[in-house]
């Protein structure tokens, strides 16, 4: 079994940070399939030979990944590419996704 582990600090109230953990979940559910619930301030995650969590709390944002033996062989790519989503969506003073492209149009 392959694990990931992320912790990303950020600066953004709770709740601003929950809709760009949405954004990131539904990112990460096209691209990888997976379903996913709430729980509280924890965005659990699963499908065939996937599970994780994405925990909110008020200074940073955690994901837990652990990838069953078929896909352990993409663990780098896919720990590169939910991290640079992590610092896109939770850069110190970001928006998320869905509210740049609002305020935009």
């Amino acid at each position: 079994m392959a694990d990931i582990h992320i912790v990303r600090a950020h600066s953004m109230p709770l709740k601003k940070a929950r809709e760009a953990a949405g954004d990131l979940a539904v990112k990460l559910e096209d691209k990888f399939d997976l379903e996913s619930e709430w729980d509280g301030d924890t965005l659990n995650f699963q499908r065939p030979g996937v599970t994780g969590s994405l925990a909110l709390t008020k200074g940073d944002v955690t994901i837990d990944v652990r990838l069953g033996l078929l896909l352990s062989a993409f663990k780098g790519a896919m720990e590169e590419q939910i991290g640079e989503q992590l610092d896109a969506l939770f850069a110190s003073g970001a928006a998320p996704a869905k509210k740049a492209a609002k305020k935009k149009a």
